[in-house]
């Protein structure tokens, strides 16, 4: 009896489906898709008032001219309100107008909220309280690399794999996250000896170390010297706790690629070389 009274009622509501306008169905499938992320909820509820003003300006024949004068100017300013507060949230929180399927691969969006996060807390680590600026920044990095890293997925393994230097992996923990969230693959050496032997049978995309380690306060420098002498052109990244003008330029002097002590500045310099070779 139940199962009747369940085929009865499916019956029903398939005949009322088929009676409904295509044209009405239709918006209530758009209007379905665009309830799914913020940005398609601020359009439905631009439609929606802005058609309800249009509505009662156009019908409500019993209101005197001076009762409808402020539904006009409604209908002039509401545009440019709305222009302006869009312009405002696409400069400003544009990260959180989109939902995971609207892009392309969603798994694209957990690659930039692991990333971002990661960035995020080695910035904190160095930083405590970091401004929206830097926020903003490292958003920025990540999704510039996420935009590229297509490029390189199918690519021959050296070619998404990092070579880490440093005696005190330990402290860049979430840098080397950053990485991983996004595809590479990072392979960590302790001191200088073992990234040459490393280097001597293995490939990379590029290579990351630290200035100081126990071997000595510039072993930055003597990794980076040792492989131009030997003709190795592999891009280099010092990644260090100062930021002075003076260590850039030399790092650029001995033929390296970058040294900084931001963690989204080394992301984007990578990421960058890795998709450039």
């Amino acid at each position: 009896m139940y199962a009747k009274v369940l085929q009865v009622g499916y019956k029903a509501r398939s005949a009322a489906r088929r009676t409904v306008d295509p044209g009405t169905d239709e918006f209530a499938d758009r209007a379905l898709r665009f309830s799914r992320n913020p940005l398609g909820i601020i359009a439905l509820f631009i439609v929606l008032i802005y058609g309800l003003a249009a509505l009662v300006t156009t019908f409500a024949s019993s209101l005197s001219s001076g009762e409808r004068l402020p539904l006009i100017y409604f209908l002039i300013i509401f545009p440019v309100l709305i222009l302006g507060v869009f312009a405002w949230l696409v400069s400003r929180h544009s990260n959180k107008l989109f939902a995971p399927s609207d892009f392309k691969d969603e798994s694209n969006y957990v690659k930039v909220l692991s990333a971002t996060a990661s960035l995020a807390v080695a910035s904190a680590q160095k930083d405590q309280n970091p401004s929206a600026d830097d926020i903003r920044t490292i958003v920025s990095a990540v999704r510039e690399s996420t935009r590229t890293t297509g490029q390189i997925a199918e690519a021959p393994y050296w070619r998404h794999h990092l070579l880490w230097v440093d005696d005190n992996p330990q402290f860049n923990t979430y840098e080397r996250s950053a990485f991983e969230a996004i595809g590479l693959d990072v392979s960590i050496s302790l001191s200088t000896d073992d990234a040459l032997e490393k280097l001597e049978s293995q490939r990379f995309a590029a290579i990351i170390s630290d200035m100081g380690r126990r071997e000595g306060p510039k072993e930055g420098y003597v990794l980076l010297d040792a492989l131009r002498r030997h003709g190795n052109q592999t891009p280099f990244f010092i990644y260090t706790s100062s930021n002075a003008l003076d260590h850039k330029l030399e790092t650029l002097e001995r033929g390296g690629q970058g040294c900084t002590a931001e963690a989204q500045d080394l992301f984007r310099m990578v990421m960058r070389a890795v998709v450039s070779r």
